[in-house]
């Protein structure tokens, strides 16, 4: 009588890793259900451009599944797969002739310096003068104007919510890298919005 082969416990994800290296492409399936909603999040927001994040999207998951026997587990599944997909989605930046990229390799200051800024406070809070979606959106077009490699890093850390360790490990920057330059991001993100608030001002009330 042939062995009856036991059903793995999806809910493991070293176990579903473990399979889509011995090619069983249901467990793959499984892992690309379970991440591609995160993956295109985090593609979009780095690309803000939905053609390129779903072609950054197909990338990740086809150099992930080619390169599964290069994962050794050291990190969480997902971890290494934000890597591959942050590297795929700075090469559609690259690639877009009229974006001014730069790499994540260009020399920026590393320390853990303080920047002095002068930032207007907002009046009233945004929350009581615009819908959610109105916020959404400013916010988008903020993020869409930093350089990509603070966006990058802002994305990880305050949409992903990696760690900062995480994140350090994902864009190969040392920790004190990671820090500054998600200080620099959140310090132009608070300029920005302040000026288009401000520019703004209670005009928008008359789209309402």
């Amino acid at each position: 009588m042939p062995r009856t082969r036991a059903v793995p416990n999806t809910d493991d994800e070293a176990e579903l890793v473990s399979r889509a290296r011995d090619g069983d492409g249901e467990a793959f399936a499984e892992l690309v259900r379970r991440y591609e909603r995160r993956v295109y999040r985090l593609v979009r927001n780095i690309t803000q451009n939905p053609q390129d994040a779903e072609d950054a999207l197909q990338d990740t998951f086809l150099k992930a599944f080619s390169r599964l026997d290069s994962f050794e587990g050291n990190s969480k599944f997902y971890t290494w797969l934000v890597r591959i997909a942050v590297n795929e989605a700075l090469m559609k930046l690259r690639k877009r002739k009229s974006d001014r990229t730069v790499s994540l390799d260009d020399g920026i200051d590393t320390g853990e310096d303080v920047v002095v800024r002068e930032i207007a406070v907002w009046d009233g809070d945004p929350e009581q003068k615009y819908s959610q979606q109105e916020l959404r959106a400013i916010l988008d077009e903020a993020i869409a104007s930093l350089r990509p490699a603070f966006r990058t890093v802002f994305v990880l850390r305050d949409i992903e919510q990696l760690s900062t360790e995480e994140t350090a490990a994902v864009l190969g920057l040392s920790v004190p890298a990671v820090k500054s330059r998600l200080l620099r991001a959140r310090l132009q993100l608070r300029e920005k919005l302040t000026r288009i608030f401000k520019r703004k001002g209670e005009d928008i009330f008359a789209y309402l």
